[in-house]
């Protein structure tokens, strides 16, 4: 596939890098000629410097016959008119744009046939405040991501010594739960992969992740580790678009307090918001820390659009009290060396959001792809299609299924259909040896080691032709 990256920042970059090692075709335009060639140093790509949104740019870039524009450069304007000019010009298939304002986002109209030409819009503020929130509902959880719109998830968890199932083997998990029905997906063992049997024996520290219907998560973490009381009081770093979004989303079940530094845009957070208290000042404040009482918080989180300033801000809540602390972090060299310490769970703003990218990206029905394990990992939902001659998977048993190495399916979505053919609603099912796949199931896969989707993506094949 012949893609072009508009934009050389942290979200092309890191995309970039994925999609390089894919046998793709990718070019990255920036106007920094410094970033282009740090990028080129790393990795087999294109690069071409200029203004992202001019055509003789675009044209020197390819865009001729390029199957997929992704514009996520830091300026909604200029991604929004490279999609424009790359539709109208040179009918470029499909067209990505990253739009950050919520005014362009949210304003009905503005996108589609009649509007700016773009076919799928991110916005990673938002795809960072919702992964933040999964986080927050699941107290226990270092990583939660959706599939089937939220009908199965996948959660990472510490083991933790003391838990039901630690030294024990996985096939013990139904007789402790004989009413829920889940499936380890993967185990990580001091950063090496596991693969996942009945005799397995998950340790302390082990981190695991498994697959369930949401109803039964919570269910399933208590057999992992003893669980936290549920969050009642959140502070929030920073007030920018991932702060406002969040404190949105949280107000109305929890105490939420947001300190931001900036006195216009606090002005302008404490007339948006219904619930929240809004603090003026610095969150390294350790004065201000105190006398908002941080030593009774649950859960402190760092969203500002500073690494520096969200690690220092993080490490003297934890040292001043608050039970659990988030921390944003966009270098993806810090993330690593700090998560794990004083710092609870480091989130990488990119690589929870290269998944909605990717979902667009992957050849075959794919519907949801999330990156794990800090890009490591990767989970799918793609849809089986066909029958028992024209498909490797319809009319199989999982256990018959060529999986590649590491790779698990999980569990499937069903739909159930009425005799008018109509879809009445969903049945989730915990993928097991004898479970046989039906053609439109939306089949959920774990692999440890993303260099292996493009095989996921050629076993979900029909005939000849992808869809």
């Amino acid at each position: 596939m012949k893609i072009i990256i508009l934009g050389a920042g942290q979200v092309g970059g890191t995309l970039a890098v994925n999609l390089s090692s894919e046998a793709n075709d990718i070019t990255v335009v920036d106007r920094n000629e410094t970033a282009l060639r740090e990028l080129r140093d790393r990795i087999d790509i294109g690069a071409v410097a200029g203004n992202a949104s001019h055509p003789s740019v675009l044209l020197q870039a390819g865009i001729e016959d390029a199957d997929l524009l992704i514009a996520v450069t830091n300026d909604d304007e200029t991604n929004m008119v490279a999609c424009q000019i790359a539709h109208s010009l040179f009918n470029t298939p499909t067209k990505i744009a990253r739009i950050r304002s919520q005014e362009y986002a949210s304003y009905p109209g503005m996108f589609g046939k009649d509007a700016f030409a773009v076919d799928v819009i991110i916005s990673p503020e938002q795809i960072v405040s919702d992964y933040i929130y999964r986080l927050v509902q699941h107290p226990d959880a270092l990583q939660v991501v959706d599939f089937a719109e939220g009908r199965v998830q996948i959660v990472a968890v510490s083991a933790y010594y003391g838990g039901p199932l630690v030294g024990q083997e996985l096939r013990f998990i139904r007789t402790h739960m004989p009413s829920v029905d889940t499936r380890v997906a993967a185990i990580y063992r001091r950063n090496r992969p596991i693969t996942p049997r009945g005799t397995t024996v998950i340790e302390a520290d082990d981190e695991v992740f498994f697959i369930a219907a949401r109803e039964d998560i919570r269910a399933v973490m208590s057999e992992l580790r003893r669980l936290d009381r549920p969050y009642k009081r959140i502070m929030i770093a920073g007030g920018g678009n991932i702060g406002l979004s969040l404190a949105a989303k949280l107000e109305d079940r929890y105490a939420v307090k947001i300190i931001e530094n900036n006195e216009r845009r606090a002005a302008y957070l404490a007339e948006n918001l219904r619930h929240t208290i809004v603090l003026h000042g610095n969150s390294s404040d350790k004065d201000l820390l105190l006398e908002e009482n941080i030593e009774d918080t649950d859960v402190f989180l760092a969203v500002t659009n500073s690494d520096e300033a969200n690690i220092m801000s993080s490490m003297l809540a934890k040292r001043l009290g608050a039970r659990k602390v988030l921390t944003l972090i966009g270098n993806p060299a810090y993330v690593d060396l700090v998560q794990g310490g004083e710092i609870d769970i480091a989130i990488s703003p990119q690589q929870a959001t290269i998944g909605s990218l990717l979902t667009h990206v992957r050849r075959g029905d794919i519907v949801n792809v999330h990156s794990l394990r800090r890009g490591a990992a990767e989970a799918i939902e793609v849809i089986a299609h066909g029958d028992s001659k024209s498909s490797k998977v319809v009319g199989r048993a999982v256990e018959d299924i060529d999986l590649p190495d590491g790779a698990t399916i999980g569990a499937i979505v069903r739909a159930k259909k009425n005799d008018a053919g109509e879809v009445e609603d969903y049945q989730v099912l915990i993928a097991h040896d004898d479970t046989r796949i039906e053609s439109g199931d939306h089949v959920i896969v774990f692999l440890v080691d993303r260099r292996y989707t493009r095989d996921i993506e050629r076993l979900f094949q029909v005939g000849f032709t992808f869809f």
